[in-house]
């Protein structure tokens, strides 16, 4: 299972503190899981991440569930190469219905 991100892709870019976390708390206090962070100096206030920074493409960014079970997802960045902007196109999670 996994969480597949695009953002703007047409001229190369890379978002910064792109950070994706996951929890079955909606307010995301208690029980939350990172499944990605590349916020090198912790500026989005969530821990320093070690992903690495990545240039967007098409394809977009598939980050891996890692086997955690959740019901919600967050996603948060800061801006990219070129301006201030976040530039979120499509955000599609794959997963398995509870039941």
């Amino acid at each position: 299972y996994a969480v597949l991100v695009w953002h703007y892709h047409k001229a190369a870019r890379v978002y910064f503190d792109v950070v994706v976390q996951v929890a079955n708390d909606p307010d995301f206090v208690t029980d939350v899981t990172t499944l990605f962070n590349n916020d090198i100096d912790n500026s989005a206030g969530l821990g320093v991440g070690k992903d690495k920074h990545y240039t967007e493409t098409a394809e977009g960014r598939l980050i891996a569930g890692k086997g955690v079970v959740a019901r919600y997802v967050r996603l948060y960045s800061n801006g990219n190469s070129s301006n201030d902007l976040n530039h979120y196109i499509e955000v599609e999670v794959f997963g398995k219905p509870a039941g």
